[in-house]
């Protein structure tokens, strides 16, 4: 599968900002299934971007504004090619696989991945109320999936329910959310119960039928790490595995670490707009 996305970021201010600078993380990963084709980014007022990697291997980039401006546009434009990844489903948990998740190593490796952190936190009581319903704590991945399941039918998707800050335990007392919300909640659980699991942003191919929730902007979703096999998606939001539907934009603890845009600048208020659309294509 290959896809166009085009992304839109517009921030207007309330009155001119005297300077801003910049953190984005719009550029797609490339992995073991997921190629990056062409990436090209548009800044409004002009400005350079310098690169880098991040310590979760995500691609950042950071530019300033030292001029003043009523309005700043980034404007992305990438073409991804898909293979479909291992399905979970089909995956049989092995003894050697079980043998590795159970070492010391395995969780020294992954420790950052089974800590809970300020928005996946869950206190225990939720944990335990969830793992009881869910049963097979001994087998990750049938674990993982029948959790994924059981937070879809369980939490309402609505966007007005939370905003961006809100923790893993304000959204589960809701039992409503968006994917942020879906994803980590679902974290939360995973890391109490000893799998390592990270947050993914991303973006989504809906198709045309549209059955799926979350193309209007960036989506979340989360992997887990099968031993012998890597890290693998599942996105609670939709109830389905993260596929050549999911494109992968950034991978960390929570959304903290992969936030697709962050700034700081002098002046008021502003509001921001996003417009994101994913194309699927033939040929580039």
């Amino acid at each position: 599968m290959k896809y166009k996305i085009t992304h839109l970021n517009t921030f207007e201010y309330d009155s001119p900002v005297e300077q801003s600078l910049n953190t984005i993380r719009l550029k797609p990963r490339t992995n073991e299934c997921q190629r990056l084709l062409f990436y090209d980014i548009e800044i409004f007022p002009n400005s350079v971007t310098r690169e880098y990697t991040d310590i979760w291997h995500n691609p950042v980039a950071d530019f300033y504004i030292p001029q003043k401006h009523s309005k700043l546009e980034i404007q992305t434009t990438s073409i991804v090619s898909i293979q479909k990844a291992p399905l979970l489903k089909q995956l049989h948990f092995s003894n050697k696989m079980k043998d590795i998740f159970e070492s010391q190593l395995f969780r020294d490796h992954y420790l950052h991945y089974l800590q809970a952190t300020k928005y996946t936190y869950l206190p225990e009581h939720y944990v335990k109320e969830i793992t009881q319903i869910i049963g097979n704590r001994h087998n990750p991945i049938e674990f993982s999936i029948a959790l994924m399941t059981h937070l879809h039918k369980n939490i309402r998707y609505d966007k007005t329910a939370t905003i961006v800050k809100t923790t893993a335990q304000e959204a589960y007392e809701l039992k409503a959310g968006v994917c942020q919300d879906y994803a980590h909640i679902m974290i939360g659980i995973l890391r109490a119960n000893g799998i390592p699991s990270r947050y993914v942003s991303g973006y989504l191919y809906v198709g045309k039928e549209d059955d799926l929730i979350g193309d209007s902007a960036t989506h979340a979703w989360v992997e887990i790490m099968v031993p012998g096999v890597g890290w693998l998606g599942l996105d609670p939001t939709n109830d389905v595995e993260a596929l050549e539907n999911h494109i992968i934009l950034c991978a960390g603890r929570d959304y903290t670490d992969v936030s697709p845009i962050e700034g700081v600048y002098t002046g008021g208020n502003h509001t921001l707009s996003i417009k994101v659309k994913v194309k699927k294509i033939d040929h580039l």
